[in-house]
């Protein structure tokens, strides 16, 4: 290129950068939001991705109803979380009393009994006898020393 050659210029034509329709009315892109219905007599939470959406449904609750969520809560979220106080936890079910185990296994061992011992008009063994009434005085709280259920006999 000659001295006297004029400088090229380049244009370059850019499009305005325009904010998404949500960053106005909700600050965060990702929510939590009670869906209703309850786990544990806790609200269950419900999930949404405002950036999905072209405009704002008519479901959509305003921000200050939903819980603002980082893209790291985002992530991590699952469909056995509540509410807490405020807080969105994981839902852990209560622990299953040893009263209601013993309510499940004698059920099954009157089953056992019967099928083995009942049908043929045999007698019921001792063995049986006290496993049967050893959950009977569990599952029915007479028995409040008892940690664990007995070991079922073999039929």
């Amino acid at each position: 290129m000659s001295d006297d050659a004029p400088e090229k210029t380049e244009t370059i034509l850019t499009a305005p950068v325009v904010a998404p329709w949500w960053s106005v009315g909700y600050p965060a892109q990702y929510y939590a939001v009670k869906t209703g219905e309850t786990l544990g007599g806790y609200p269950l939470m419900g999930w949404v991705d405002v950036s999905l959406f072209q405009s704002a449904p008519d479901w959509l609750p305003a921000a200050s109803a939903m819980i603002a969520l980082t893209s790291q809560q985002w992530s991590a979220r699952t469909s056995d979380q509540i509410l807490v106080d405020g807080v969105i936890e994981h839902y852990t079910p209560p622990a299953i009393t040893l009263a209601a185990q013993a309510a499940t296994a004698l059920s099954a061992a009157r089953t056992a009994v019967y099928n083995n011992y009942g049908i043929l008009n045999e007698a019921t063994p001792d063995a049986w006898v006290a496993y049967l009434k050893a959950l009977m005085a569990i599952a029915n709280g007479i028995d409040t020393t008892s940690t664990a259920l007995p070991s079922a006999p073999t039929p």
